[in-house]
């Protein structure tokens, strides 16, 4: 039986009770060795735990010494993989806090760590939390497990559009790539974008000189970089009430009435400009809007809060009034665009990301499930 190769002698999780064996039975290393047919070097380096031998060599010791294979042999308590610390960027709207779940991928050298939040019925999928935060900054120490599985297709996608989830969804299923989704105002997933924290940001953003939307802002934040923008729908945004709309909100103007509360969105959010220009066209100021400073981050968060009873509306877009089953009131048609750096545009788990964006399946599902209009999906517009 050959002996043990220099390369196999490694330090290995498997413990082992050879020793106390063989000296309660009363068996020198060197008769054992003669018996099992291997070096008594290697009856020493097994002892010692620093190798491990084929499951040949373990059942002969095992029959020697008169016990069962796992009597002899165990893996260590605690042997799987242990957490560790790493540094990352918290990307979040809101202020993040010790112990919250996150996701991670690694952005160049870097990492980035998304929170996520667990819904009524199940727990969040992550990949660790956090440990502790950092003063007046987004960094932030967690506590991760199977760091090399995130660092490996998966793609930062930040923005505030609720229908992406069903983009990911089929990207994953199609490819095998995830979809970190990192919640986010339009400025802030772009700006986001521009510090290199994430792969792509969506937008939503009006000029309110020409009525274009995204490009005039694109074209300010990323004047001297070469980036694609590629459309993913338009959609209907509008005021989100109760099922049956029982207050008759149809208007801005009726938000202004004493028993509404309102929910807003976060400033930077295509949703706060949108209220905002709506607000003044009609002449309503806004401090008479109960609830114009209670900020929901997200389509999905502010329409939740009008489903739970702890608002009567907000704006929203008509797919996340369609996910509870809300009332809705179409104010203002917007197209809402992804954008990335061209260089990222040549990443395999992108170009499998845009390849998913051409499919008329999703189409569908926009279309059916969202509401949204898919004429325009996969366009690119710049």
């Amino acid at each position: 039986m050959d002996e043990p190769a220099r390369k196999s002698i490694v330090k290995t999780i498997v413990e082992n009770r050879l020793a106390q064996l063989r000296k309660s039975r009363g068996v020198g290393a060197s008769e054992l060795a003669r018996r099992v047919q291997v070096s008594r070097q290697t009856i020493y380096a097994i002892e010692a735990g620093t190798y491990v031998p084929n499951t040949e060599v373990a059942l002969h010791l095992a029959r020697e010494l008169e016990v069962t294979v796992d009597h002899l042999f165990s893996l260590q308590t605690g042997s799987q993989p242990s957490a560790e610390s790493i540094a990352a960027d918290v990307l979040s709207a809101a202020p993040a806090g010790k112990g919250q779940p996150v996701r991670i991928c690694q952005m160049g050298s870097s990492w980035v760590g998304v929170p996520v939040t667990p819904s009524p019925y199940y727990m969040p999928e992550a990949d660790g939390i956090i440990e502790r935060t950092r003063q007046k900054t987004a960094r932030a120490d967690l506590v991760v497990f199977a760091k090399g599985e995130a660092a490996q297709k998966r793609l930062v996608l930040a923005g505030c559009d609720p229908a992406t989830s069903l983009l990911a969804r089929m990207v994953e299923k199609a490819s095998g790539v995830e979809i970190v989704s990192a919640a986010a105002s339009s400025r802030l997933a772009l700006a986001w974008l521009k510090e290199g924290k994430v792969h792509i940001a969506g937008s939503h953003l009006e000029d309110p000189k020409t009525g274009e939307f995204n490009l005039p802002f694109i074209r300010k934040e990323f004047a001297n970089e070469e980036v694609i923008v590629v459309t993913f729908a338009r959609w209907e945004e509008g005021l989100v009430t109760a099922a049956g709309n029982p207050k008759c909100l149809h208007k801005v103007e009726n938000l202004v009435r004493r028993n509404v509360r309102f929910v807003n969105r976060e400033p930077g959010s295509g949703s706060r400009a949108l209220l905002d220009k709506l607000l003044a066209g009609s002449g309503v100021e806004r401090h008479r809007i109960h609830g114009y400073e209670r900020i929901a981050y997200g389509h999905l968060a502010a329409a939740y809060c009008v489903a739970s009873g702890e608002a009567d509306a907000c704006l929203a877009t008509l797919s996340a009034a369609r996910a509870f089953g809300l009332g809705f009131t179409p104010l203002h048609t917007e197209r809402y665009d992804l954008v990335m750096r061209k260089r990222t545009a040549e990443i395999p788990a992108v170009k499998a990301f845009l390849d998913v964006l051409q499919r008329a399946a999703l189409r569908r599902k926009l279309e059916m499930l969202a509401g949204y209009d898919t004429a325009e999906t996969g366009a690119v517009v710049a």
